[in-house]
């Protein structure tokens, strides 16, 4: 797999497709730009489809649930019991996320990458590669293989999911720890200084936000981090969620399906997935800005533009279904609008500084 990885030769995006969307976007009539960041949106679609009949009907928000041993060092204000209770949440339609999805016409998947204690759950399905991560304090918080491993579990999540037909993907998560485990890699990944680039998470007090910033400094110390390289990063400090995602972003890039971030968790999988496999940034989507610090910074490394800044920090994916709606009411105007010719009057002309 690692030598797979190695290998892979991302496609660029289909630049005839992307050139007929721009065309259409500009036809019809109202101003050049009018949906501003959703205009680019739909190009880039076209491009990953190959087809400027854009097409997002058929879509699901796949989460990747996972525990993490760093939990262990007093990180996180519950237990890591809540991962595999939320999960099957998830999994049976009862969290947060399948509530706002189901509004914005989204089916959600979840899925047992790693929880701790076996999950007794028909719907929540099980591609285990361990039961939870290890203290990355004490040791790596997985070996090489098992990383991969998941990586590879993204990566055919989205060739089955592409099989059935789904035209666009959103990405969630569940995991206790995952915003300590996912800083540490999106600071070892950027050199960014923990103090700085650290946030509360689901609402650390001060003292146990102090113990986070502690903990991941002294990760990166330990393991020098900072001169590592991206899978060794991931294994030594990340988690099975977000090896999983990095997976189903790797995957979006080679079965040409747009792949649609959440919040700080997914995107630090992004960034992973991007230095692992260069190109697959074209691939992905941004849907909001998580309020978490180490994310502005990781959106301008993939030169990603988040469409909503709400301060959201909910997780699962609910940015992504939140998303989803959004796209859907630019993609009515893109496809039922007059066009300036329909309607017998003269088009806007795009000059070179537009």
């Amino acid at each position: 797999m690692k030598e797979t990885l190695e290998q892979l030769k991302i496609e660029p995006l289909q630049e005839a497709a992307r050139r007929k969307a721009r065309r259409r976007l500009d036809a019809i009539a109202k101003p050049l730009d009018g949906l501003g960041q959703f205009e680019k949106l739909i190009v880039q679609i076209a491009g990953i489809q190959g087809t400027d009949e854009v097409q997002i009907e058929k879509r699901a928000i796949l989460a990747m649930c996972a525990d993490n041993g760093i939990v262990a060092e007093g990180v996180t204000q519950t237990s890591d019991e809540v991962t595999g209770i939320v999960a099957v949440n998830m999994a049976t339609g009862r969290s947060s996320v399948n509530r706002m999805a189901a509004v914005a016409g989204t089916e959600v998947f979840a899925t047992d990458i790693g929880i701790r204690a076996p999950v007794d759950c028909g719907r929540l399905r099980n591609r285990r590669v361990r039961n939870g991560t290890a203290d990355f304090l004490k040791e790596p918080a997985m070996q090489e293989r098992e990383a991969l491993r998941a990586i590879e579990e993204g990566i055919l999540w989205v060739k089955e999911c592409r099989q059935k037909g789904y035209q666009i993907l959103g990405t969630g998560e569940m995991g206790i720890g995952n915003t300590t485990t996912s800083a540490a890699v999106g600071c070892a990944l950027l050199g960014l200084n923990p103090e700085e680039a650290t946030g509360r998470g689901a609402g650390l007090d001060d003292a146990g936000l102090a113990r986070k910033k502690s903990v991941i400094a002294q990760a990166i110390r330990q393991y020098d981090l900072y001169r590592q390289d991206a899978l060794t990063v991931l294994r030594t400090v990340g988690g099975l969620d977000i090896a999983g995602l990095v997976g189903i972003f790797i995957g979006g890039a080679l079965y040409r399906v747009p792949i649609v971030l959440d919040g700080m968790i997914t995107s630090v999988a992004a960034l992973t997935a991007e230095r692992l496999a260069p190109g697959v940034r074209s691939y992905m989507i941004a849907s909001h800005l998580s309020k978490e610090p180490v994310t502005g910074r990781i959106m301008e490394e993939l030169r990603l533009h988040p469409v909503i800044s709400a301060q959201l920090a909910l997780g699962e994916g609910t940015g992504a279904a939140m998303f989803f709606p959004l796209l859907d009411m630019a993609l009515t105007v893109y496809r039922d609008n007059d066009s300036f010719a329909e309607m017998k009057i003269d088009a806007y002309e795009r000059y070179d500084n537009n």
